[in-house]
């Protein structure tokens, strides 16, 4: 169970066919198994070179690209570990998680060398163009022996968003990814013919996943910098993707774009979703636009290097079970253990909300040098994963919220993703985001941060107007309590670079408005 081992199968099966494509300006660069692996061990000499050896950290700040491929497998040849960061971060944050964990080289994109260069008195910075170019014009520099590095050996630690504090670094390591991506596979076989587009960032652990599964499977892998709804379409269609992995707000840009056109984009047979919830009108939408593809849901975290739970292509077709299922995550995937539990860590009753926990194979080794956060989250093996849920007598596992996002009023509990759902389900909302604020009498107050469908501002008596138009829309569908009590307009939502709502940065630019009450 090492990292490289799809790498030498590819070479050893179909040497000529294409590994990588990236796709940015000017021609799509292509590189086939034969020379990818030769790169890799170029590459893996360089950092023996730089000084790097087994368990040494190197940091790779770069967006998706062949050359980030090659290096996080070069890492992995040589035995260091990988330590991809968040391209979106600031300097600080990414001075950060390089002192943390002690990365002795880092090797950022020729975009961001510029931000990079001002973290050199950390580690040495040498941009990744420049490194790999380097490896094969040096003169004397053999093609080092892959180290075969795998098992419970450290892999890659992958940074959390930090968005409730300092960002936290996963330690997972060669055998964690590999049962992840067996979990997977043993659900849906990844054909080794299938063209991959990696949209999402490889220091996300779903884009890192999917790079590691098509690898093993000895598939292909096209890859664009960054998402951008239009390249996305013209990708699909040019390189004749055969699956992808979105999560809503990319699905969404693809179907809302003017470019969009189902007929040319039929190659797609796999569509696989997550990391955040879907709505169900844009879930529906999708299923018409591609009625022969498979969709299915992946559940996983950071945590647990990547989906331990997978909603099976037949609970999206039509169906009495499937449309009960629809919205599920699926069931524990093979290899993982779930369970849904109390705070004392008893399992509650079936159709009962509790935290879900995991425990398997895949599940992350602790947060680096935190040993009480390593305590707190993995107790009696069991990870808490933060996730508040609800399973069926079947084992079907369904997401109520994160638990920090669950809003407290008046006593109740409500659940954000479901008052995301109901407004959605109104013509004139076009996004959702729904937060808890400060409320001298309840508490917390159900706040709804809405972006109006075709529509980028509104005049004061406006907002007024569908401020009371959505409330009346939501009494008619939810309790009371669970209804918004004030509103705000924005343009867009803030997202993370893996596409999900911050909605700490929503609490924190709300929560002095709170004291002017309800809108």
């Amino acid at each position: 169970m090492y990292l490289t081992q799809g790498l030498h199968r590819a070479i050893q099966r179909h040497p000529g066919k294409i590994a990588l494509c990236h796709v940015a300006d000017g021609e799509p660069r292509t590189t086939d198994f034969a020379a990818l692996g030769t790169r890799v061990a170029r590459a893996a000499a360089a950092l023996k070179r730089h000084g790097i050896g087994s368990g040494d950290r190197v940091a790779l700040l770069a967006q998706n690209g062949d050359g980030l491929i090659a290096m996080l497998l070069a890492c992995w040849w040589r035995g260091a570990v990988a330590c991809p960061l968040n391209t979106r971060w600031s300097v600080h944050e990414l001075r950060h998680a390089i002192g943390d964990c002690g990365a002795r080289l880092l090797l950022p994109d020729g975009q961001l060398t510029a931000m990079a260069e001002e973290l050199g008195d950390l580690a040495t910075v040498v941009p990744i163009e420049t490194f790999l170019a380097d490896a094969e014009a040096a003169a004397g520099l053999e093609p080092l022996d892959d180290t075969r590095t795998g098992g419970d050996a450290l892999a890659a630690i992958l940074y959390t968003g930090g968005t409730t504090g300092r960002a936290k670094g996963v330690m997972l390591s060669h055998a964690n990814f590999w049962a992840a991506s067996m979990s997977r596979a043993a659900e849906l076989n990844n054909a080794p013919d299938s063209v991959s587009l990696l949209v999402a960032p490889l220091f996300h652990v779903a884009g890192l996943g999917r790079l590691i599964g098509q690898m093993i499977a000895g598939g292909s892998c096209v890859t664009l910098p960054q998402f951008r709804a239009d390249i996305v379409l013209s990708a699909i269609e040019t390189h004749r993707i055969t699956d992808i992995m979105v999560v809503p707000t990319m699905l969404q840009s693809l179907l809302d774009h003017p470019g969009f056109d189902p007929a040319q984009l039929q190659s797609l047979n796999r569509i696989a979703f997550g990391a955040a919830p879907m709505p169900p009108d844009l879930l529906a939408r999708a299923l018409l636009a591609w009625p022969d593809a498979e969709f299915f849901q992946a559940y996983g975290m950071t945590e647990t290097a990547a989906s331990v739970c997978i909603n099976l292509p037949v609970n999206h077709r039509p169906g009495a079970d499937a449309e009960r299922r629809r919205h599920s995550v699926g069931r524990a995937g093979l290899g993982a253990e779930i369970r849904v539990v109390d705070p004392q860590g008893n399992e509650v009753p079936r159709g009962t909300v509790g935290e879900i926990v995991v425990q398997g194979p895949m599940v992350m080794r602790g947060y680096w040098k935190l040993p009480d956060d390593t305590a707190q989250a993995l107790r009696n093996g069991w990870l808490q994963t933060g996730d508040g849920g609800w399973m069926d007598e079947d084992g079907y596992l369904f997401i109520a919220d994160r638990l920090k996002d669950m809003i407290i009023t008046g006593g109740e509990n409500v659940y954000s993703a479901e008052v995301e759902t109901v407004l959605r389900g109104h013509p004139r909302v076009a996004q959702a985001a729904v937060i808890g604020v400060p409320d001298a009498r309840w508490g917390e107050r159900v706040h709804a941060v809405v972006v109006v469908e075709g529509s980028a501002s509104l005049a004061s008596s406006e907002e007024a107007a569908l401020s009371a138009e959505l409330m009346q829309w939501c009494r008619e569908r939810l309790a009371g309590y669970k209804c918004p009590r004030s509103f705000a307009y924005v343009d867009g939502l803030p997202l993370s670079a893996a596409g999900k709502v911050l909605k700490n940065e929503l609490r924190h630019r709300y929560r002095d408005e709170a004291a002017g009450g309800e809108s």
